[in-house]
């Protein structure tokens, strides 16, 4: 599966240089309104030829975004592949004339550059040439490659460009079962980030059209905006899905959540379903079903193909710059053919999924988010700050991580071990889901907002501060120390923290350290940890006068060495409950002082020995590093 990793990088370096394409969808669009009545009867001139140079320049834009993609950012490698496209335009514009650059060369060049700044940026040569040396050898190795490269191409040139064209016309002789083959492929794809690839090849390289300028275009995407009249059969049949069917789940979701959870619920769902809806973002919906009920995801693969089976077959051509949402619908629907009907199509699709959807959760008991506690998504705005630094911790602290990089929905990384990442935790803390793929790379689904956890991530890896992570000590609820009833503890006069409610009769060790204090009754235990925090845990309200082993027994003595989640005491949940005020367990750092902020995850069901629960950090600073 390691395979299966590098793939989903590639995937996500696919996707970058399309960020660029919505620009000259709108562009185009604008050219469209009549300027001359504003007294700019140029401009519908200047935003067609600003839309053209976007396509025009479309393989150079792929080979850069690709190789800094794939490289997170290695200039030597964006410089090598810009490089590489200008020797290999420069070699067959000359040797073979009429040959245009395309997506395929670009995103080919892109690749070597990226797969030789990793193979060559830590090349070592002799001290005396040493220069030439690292990441500086890049773009040489790429130019002399592509030197080579282009040779091949200028002899293999007609060869190829008939190959394409021929693909195009072998495809479409598949008719409409291979545009639903299509369509049921991709939404598989979606799983594993993969989606990106398999339409890169029929949105880029699939079919030629020659422009009125006298240049191929290749590719349904470009093909659409060049005016190609039969361009966009494998983006129509999108649109249904992405702006009525995904939106119709989310609806389908609320109206079976718990009442208690339904207007948290509702709030999420509600801002899924827009993006959805409006810009074709659809993991955060379809992830909320996917773990918890495949094959229902499998039958939604399905419809999404036979959907683009339908358009397929009423003749419907539209497309998209970015995604099937609706704001590329309305920006491109002067291009389209029969686009209005995409409108009606999308409703019924969308009636029947909602129904289809109500009546499966319900039939097969699915636990969508709000039919249980703990729902799996949460609401994020204004909260990232606080959750990013948890979320490292679950993930496995810095040190856990080789390297990160966020798509739209999703934060793609490559850890150290796979085993030190708390998915409990990360699901508790919003993520959709985790998708482990081999080889150390691991997708973590977080919605729209992945980019600016990552972004926060990299603000706690680079803050120069001290920061320690709490487990949770029992399995139960978590609740903020102001919802216990002693008003010692709520009012923060022990020290500041948080409390479990516990369901299972075990107190374990939230942090590395050694107990310094344990209470007579055991009902209560204190841990000095390495950095100098005085964590004191008291299991239940009015419990010290409970004497005897009937109720508390620990498994450790004063002056041992403990980590986190090594049992400390057992004690009877029954009997306790019973003959105290309440089972409300308080874990407070004493000595408070210390504490520079304090983060916390949600406040909800917990595991025994969950990591990231709470998170402080210090007022003395210390040296925490760089991640590249």
């Amino acid at each position: 599966m390691a395979f299966v990793g590098n793939l989903q990088q590639l995937g996500r370096s696919v996707m970058l240089p399309m960020i660029i394409l919505p620009a000259a969808a709108i562009f185009q669009s604008l050219a469209q309104l009549p300027w001359e009545y504003v007294g700019l009867p140029g401009m519908n001139e200047i935003l067609m030829l600003a839309s053209q140079s976007i396509f025009h320049f479309l393989p150079y834009i792929f080979a850069l975004g690709i190789a800094l993609g794939l490289t997170s950012n290695g200039l030597s490698a964006g410089m090598a592949a810009l490089v590489g496209m200008f020797i290999y335009t420069g070699i067959t514009t000359k040797y073979a004339p009429g040959t245009e650059p395309t997506v395929l060369i670009g995103t080919f060049i892109g690749i070597i550059a990226g797969v030789s700044y990793l193979r060559f940026k830590d090349l070592r040569l002799p001290e005396y040439i040493q220069f030439f040396g690292g990441p500086r050898f890049v773009p040489f190795f790429v130019s002399c490659f592509t030197l080579l490269f282009s040779i091949a191409m200028v002899n293999l040139s007609q060869q190829l460009e008939w190959l394409l064209v021929q693909l195009g016309e072998v495809i479409s002789l598949a008719g409409g079962f291979g545009v639903f083959l299509y369509g049921f492929i991709h939404r598989i794809l979606v799983i594993f980030g993969l989606h990106h690839l398999v339409s890169h090849i029929f949105w880029f390289q699939v079919g030629g059209y020659e422009t009125d300028a006298g240049y191929m275009v290749y590719g349904d995407l470009p093909r659409y905006f060049a005016g190609d009249p039969t361009a966009g059969v494998f983006m129509a049949g999108l649109y249904p899905t992405m702006m009525f069917a995904l939106p119709a789940i989310a609806l389908a979701i609320i109206h079976e959540a718990r009442e208690d959870l339904k207007p948290k619920i509702r709030r999420t769902f509600t801002l899924a379903a827009l993006a959805s809806f409006l810009t074709g973002v659809t993991e955060p919906i379809e992830f909320a079903f996917l773990f918890v009920a495949p094959y229902l995801y499998v039958v939604h693969a399905l419809l999404s193909g036979l959907i683009m089976w339908i358009t397929y077959e009423l003749g419907i051509l539209h497309g998209f710059s970015f995604s099937a949402g609706a704001i590329d619908y309305v920006i491109n629907m002067h291009l389209s053919t029969k686009g209005w009907l995409i409108i009606p199509i999308g409703i019924v699709t969308g009636i029947i999924y909602y129904f289809l959807f109500r009546w499966a959760i319900t039939r097969f008991q699915i636990p969508t988010p709000g039919r249980e506690e703990g729902s799996q998504l949460d609401e994020w705005v204004g909260d990232i700050p606080y959750r990013a630094p948890l979320i490292l911790q679950a993930i496995g602290g810095k040190q856990n991580i080789i390297q990160m990089e966020s798509c739209i929905t999703r934060l793609r990384l490559k850890v150290t071990n796979e085993k030190d990442m708390d998915i409990n935790a990360l699901r508790n803390l919003g993520a959709a889901g985790v998708i482990r793929l081999g080889g150390g790379h691991v997708q973590v689904v977080f919605g729209t907002y992945s980019e600016l956890i990552r972004e926060e991530m990299i603000k706690t890896i680079h803050r120069d501060q001290q920061q320690i992570s709490f487990h949770s000590p029992m399995q139960g609820k978590m609740i903020p120390l102001s919802e216990v009833p002693d008003p010692i503890f709520s009012a923060l006069l022990v020290g500041n923290g948080v409390a479990f409610i516990p369901d299972r009769g075990e107190l374990v060790s939230p942090v590395k350290g050694k107990v310094i204090h344990i209470y007579p009754t055991m009902h209560a235990i204190g841990i000095l940890t390495d950095d100098g925090l005085e964590v004191l845990m008291h299991i239940g309200i009015d419990t010290s006068k409970l004497v005897g082993k009937d109720y508390f027994t620990a498994v450790v003595k004063e002056g041992d060495e403990v980590l986190p989640g090594q049992l400390l005491i057992r004690f009877n949940i029954q009997k306790v409950k019973k003959d105290s005020k309440s089972l409300a367990s308080p874990m407070v750092i004493t000595n408070s002082d210390r504490v520079k902020s304090w983060r916390y995850a949600p406040f909800k069901g917990v595991k025994k020995g969950q990591s990231s629960v709470m998170s402080v950090v210090l007022h003395e600073s210390k040296d925490e590093g760089d991640i590249q």
